[in-house]
């Protein structure tokens, strides 16, 4: 699946979150492919970093994907180009520990807002763009099937977007639009560093997801990306409404 190199010459996508880890990797890949990619981040400085990266073939809005009226801001920079969107990759999101007793209404809003209402509207706001026979794809997590303590709140998220990428497959077929899930493992990204409260913490949170895989270590964010460009390629034409795994085999251990 990582060997889908070209196909999208001439083609606009969208990727959320698009200024490190799988989504920084996801926007390379497809402006390596030939796509013109619009990358979005919550912090100015990311986003340019990361546009600096595409070689000429992006464009960086600033934008928050919990919040309406940014969304509307990087819906208008896409309709400005008059090129419609072919692919967007609706990956912002993330998560904190806290168990039940912990959780807090600030926590959940917080994360279902980012994971869930983010999702949702990025989706709502680019179907006019949408060209027939586009491809959406949500980035999943195997958490959410799973139990991992102080981590529920996150793992809901997840869970709820497994089920919209089954409705949206069936509700957008007619417009031969494809959505499917992108299901990563433990992924070496900065955003699971960041769940340790120090460097040492984080490397033993590293060292015991990574024994969770049966292949034995973390997954990279390009093997991640490889995956998303080969579910928006023609070679996925008929795959929609999946779940498609990348995590070492966890699932198939758990």
């Amino acid at each position: 699946m990582n060997t889908v190199t070209t196909g999208f010459e001439g083609r606009t996508v969208l990727v959320t979150g698009g200024t490190s880890g799988i989504g920084l990797a996801t926007a390379q890949r497809f402006a390596a492919a030939g796509a013109f990619v619009v990358v979005t981040g919550r912090r100015r400085e990311a986003v340019d970093r990361a546009v600096e990266t595409l070689g000429g073939s992006g464009l960086g809005v600033q934008a928050d994907a919990a919040s309406p009226a940014d969304l509307d801001r990087v819906f208008a920079a896409v309709r400005a180009r008059g090129r419609g969107l072919d692919v967007v990759v609706a990956n912002a999101g993330g998560g904190s520990f806290a168990s039940l007793a912990e959780t807090t209404q600030e926590h959940v809003d917080e994360t279902f807002g980012t994971n869930v209402d983010g999702v949702l509207f990025t989706v709502q706001k680019a179907l006019p763009l949408l060209s027939a026979g586009a491809s959406v794809i949500v980035t999943g997590s195997t958490a959410a099937p799973g139990g991992m303590p102080a981590f529920g709140a996150y793992a809901a998220t997840k869970a709820a977007l497994h089920s919209f990428v089954r409705t949206w497959a069936v509700e957008l077929a007619p417009r031969g639009i494809r959505v499917n899930a992108v299901v990563p493992g433990p992924t070496a990204t900065p955003g699971l560093s960041e769940l340790a409260p120090d460097a040492a913490a984080a490397q033993a949170l590293r060292e015991q997801l990574a024994a969770t895989v049966p292949l034995g270590r973390l997954i990279e964010p390009a093997e991640i990306a490889g995956t998303i460009l080969f579910l928006a390629s023609e070679a996925a034409g008929m795959i929609t409404g999946s779940e498609l795994l990348v995590d070492g085999g966890q699932t198939a251990a758990a």
